[in-house]
């Protein structure tokens, strides 16, 4: 299994903008084959670090998940978002499943 943790930075002031973006990403994301778990949150104290938790069941799933349509359409957005400071680290385990 592949996990990806790490966090995204955007103004605050355009989190209401960013969300239906986040949503239709995150919706999509989960539907892929293999996606295991997706998930963006809002951290407490900064209001414009977003949390990012990625699972994935392979190597091959997730270079799908790099080429589809719906990862494309985020990354476009990111300019008029204000989405700039990424931190992604990608962990691989040994097994199990995310709860």
């Amino acid at each position: 299994m592949l996990l990806i943790i790490g966090t995204v930075r955007l103004p605050s002031d355009r989190l209401d903008q960013a969300k239906p973006a986040m949503q239709r990403m995150i919706s999509a994301s989960r539907a892929e084959p293999g996606c295991l778990g997706y998930s963006y949150a809002q951290d407490v104290l900064d209001a414009g670090l977003i949390h990012v938790s990625e699972a994935w069941s392979d190597r091959a799933a997730l270079e799908a998940h790099f080429k589809a349509a719906h990862i494309a359409e985020w990354r476009a957005s990111w300019a008029e978002l204000g989405i700039g400071e990424r931190k992604l680290t990608l962990f691989e385990t040994e097994g199990g499943v995310p709860t």
